[in-house]
């Protein structure tokens, strides 16, 4: 560890970082803009200016340089010593502001950014109540850069954070500075929208409200009325945890937009809720008999599907039962739901519905050569390895999506659980012609389909956002994660109603069913705790 002295305090930093970052990591609120740990280090909004110590050439003795320094791009040094609480060091700070709001316009009542913007933060610390510029302001128009982003360049500091995530991490370069001076601005390339599928990253990283999520714009311009709670995306099987950011609206909450402050989210991940919200999601327990639909409460589910599933083993045979996990299901779902099954049926058949995948891997930054540093897998669902783990882990009769899709063809099911939980339509052609075989069927799922229209007993299913649990990543990493927003009026959630049906009371908890599974899954007594963030202003 290196050992430098910040404002007469001696601090230990990792090795090979900048004063900047080991500032931030050890308490001080250093103002920047363009720095992020993420990105290339430019220096070029001179905000986080130090004086330092530097030997007198007259002297040779340690004396505080006359000029000031860029903490971003001064890396630490063992025994070096700055300062950031000096009168120098504030009027520059002070200078920048007056030049950072020269231009900006008085819009934070109606900004997306107000109360989480740090030109905000940065004005009441660092600016002035009055401003010298006599000289009328700078107006630009807001800019519709790509299909997802606006571009409000009024607002703009010139950070420059986009342009290089465009050059370094997607590696498309559709953003650049255009102009000189004063009249510098950020904009596309001609013929070239902000259309990568990365490029909701630039939302994230702007430290003003420049640029704007056009999902979230106008939905929320004040901070009190944002929740945020930390989840795992519902496509890819590797990526990093997220924020989804919910607006209270009558009834409960929805959630609005989902936001990653590291670098590495794609857009499928990130604008991938909006099905959350679909009118047509199943929203009532259903049970046929013949034309005619019933829908009891929530608390008759119990007696419904085991009445059923008892009367088909007592008819048929355990062998006859089966059940299909999605891998859109939390592994305590799955665990309780196969454990159920088994418990009525110990012959029962286990199997994995389908494994989603869009095409091949793509890499980023594009571009022959480059070192990659993002990757948006090409299967898109959360939780495969956790559900081939519970099949794994309670042994018996075991099959593939496709063998089960032919059993079932055949005729080999008098009865059958297929949960789906997919976010567009996933039932195949041959999946519907083999359900509607099945004489006693039980379907969970979000969104109808040719499957719910078979089934005789509809258990309405909570998307990913409306669940906790934990999903396993194609790196083998245990991630948990919880409930974000409640589920949709008329649903319950999946873990609740089926560890009713394993015999528990009161709330679902997922920590507690966990307990249990370590039994014969000994690795979930290890979650996977991500390391925490170094920190990091905006």
């Amino acid at each position: 560890m290196t050992k430098i002295i910040i404002d007469g305090k001696t601090i230990e930093c990792r090795d090979h970082i900048p004063v900047l970052q080991a500032a931030l990591e050890s308490g001080w609120d250093v103002p920047h803009y363009c720095y992020h740990p993420g990105l290339q280090i430019v220096a070029s909004c001179r905000l986080c200016l130090m004086e330092m110590k530097m030997p007198n050439p007259k002297t040779k003795e340690m004396d505080w340089a006359p000029k000031l320094f860029p903490s971003c791009q001064t890396p630490v040094k063992d025994g070096i010593e700055v300062r950031f609480a000096s009168d120098k060091v504030k009027e520059n700070q002070q200078e920048c502001m007056e030049y950072f709001l020269l231009n900006h316009p008085l819009d934070c009542p109606v900004c997306d950014q107000a109360g989480e913007c740090h030109l905000q933060d940065y004005s009441l610390r660092f600016g002035e109540a009055s401003s010298r510029m006599v000289e009328a302001k700078n107006k630009n128009p807001k800019k519709d850069i790509g299909s997802k982003t606006l571009l409000y360049q009024d607002r703009c500091v010139m950070c420059t954070r986009c342009v290089r995530f465009t050059n370094e991490i997607s590696g498309t370069g559709e953003l650049a500075v255009i102009q000189r001076g004063s009249k510098a601005e950020i904009d596309i390339f001609p013929g070239i929208p902000l259309e990568n599928e990365l490029q909701g990253n630039v939302v994230d990283i702007c430290p003003v409200g420049s640029l704007l999520d056009k999902d979230f714009l106008m939905k929320a311009a004040r901070l009190v009325f944002k929740r945020h709670q930390e989840h795992l995306p519902a496509a890819p099987p590797v990526a990093p945890s997220m924020w989804i950011t919910t607006t209270a609206k009558s009834g409960g909450s929805s959630p609005a937009s989902t936001r990653r402050q590291r670098l590495g989210m794609c857009d499928e991940g990130r604008f991938g809720w909006k099905y959350v919200h679909d009118p047509k999601r199943l929203n009532r327990l259903t049970v046929r008999r013949g034309a005619e639909s019933e829908y009891p409460q929530w608390a008759a589910l119990d007696e419904i599907v085991r009445l059923r599933l008892t009367g088909s083993v007592k008819e048929n045979g355990a062998e006859k039962v089966a059940v299909m996990l999605s891998p859109f299901m939390s592994c305590e779902e799955a665990w309780l739901l196969a454990k159920f099954i088994r418990e009525i049926a110990t012959d029962a058949l286990l199997a994995i519905g389908p494994i989603p995948v869009g095409g091949e891997d793509k890499k980023f930054p594009m571009g022959d050569g480059k070192p990659v540093k993002f990757t948006i897998n090409a299967e898109k669902c959360p939780n495969k390895r956790g559900i081939e783990m519970v099949l794994s882990a309670m042994g018996g009769r075991t099959c593939a999506f496709d063998d089960f899709v032919k059993k079932a063809a055949a005729g080999e099911f008098a009865a059958a659980w297929i949960v789906g939980g997919y976010p567009g339509e996933w039932v195949t052609k041959e999946l519907a012609s083999a359900a509607a075989k099945i004489n006693m069927l039980i379907a969970q799922d979000i969104l109808p389909n040719a499957v719910t229209e078979s089934a005789k007993v509809v258990i309405p299913s909570c998307s990913w956002a409306e669940r906790s649990g934990t999903f396993v990543n194609g790196q083998g990493k245990i991630q948990p994660f919880e409930a974000a927003i409640n589920p949709i009026e008329g649903c319950q959630r999946d873990g609740q109603y089926l560890s009713a049906l394993n015999g528990a009371s009161g709330l679902f908890n997922a920590e507690s069913v966990r307990s249990l599974m370590v039994e014969k899954m000994p690795l979930f007594a290890q979650l996977h705790v991500p390391p925490e963030m170094p920190a990091h202003a905006h």
